[in-house]
């Protein structure tokens, strides 16, 4: 089986592990634009020791191109993990990030987050230039 066939899709306003996208609509051609993803949005995702975000990885596929870029990969480390025990630690990361990017083509921004428990889950967003 194909890994594509294993990352999960669904409506980031009713499912937890769906990465949001938040950035313009609209961007101007060579000009950075700031984008954050999050999960947990509109449905909180736990934080634990036990169930969490590992990470996030972000891609570009301009339009009418062969190719995908990758635009950065974000790994979440603490999770509450101590000698003391699950969830006794003082350090938790949450599963948010911000990065820039430019392009001088419209395209697809996407998403793709692992849950420790849950799996692969990816979202898109068309980026059009102004």
């Amino acid at each position: 089986m194909r890994i594509s066939e294993k990352i999960q899709q669904a409506d980031w306003q009713k499912e937890k592990h769906v990465p949001v996208i938040d950035c313009p609509d609209k961007v101007t051609a060579g000009d950075f634009v700031k984008v954050t993803v999050s999960l947990g949005k509109a449905v909180a995702h736990p934080n634990t020791t036990e169930h969490h975000i590992r990470w996030i990885a972000c891609f570009f596929s301009p339009d009418d191109d062969k190719y995908t870029y990758e635009l950065g990969r974000f790994e979440f480390n603490a999770h509450g993990e101590a000698a003391a025990g699950a969830n006794q630690g003082p350090v938790y990361t949450n599963h948010e990030v911000t990065f820039a990017f430019k392009t001088t083509k419209p395209g697809t921004l996407s998403a793709v987050a692992l849950c420790n428990i849950h799996g692969l889950w990816e979202s898109e967003k068309a980026l059009s230039l102004a």
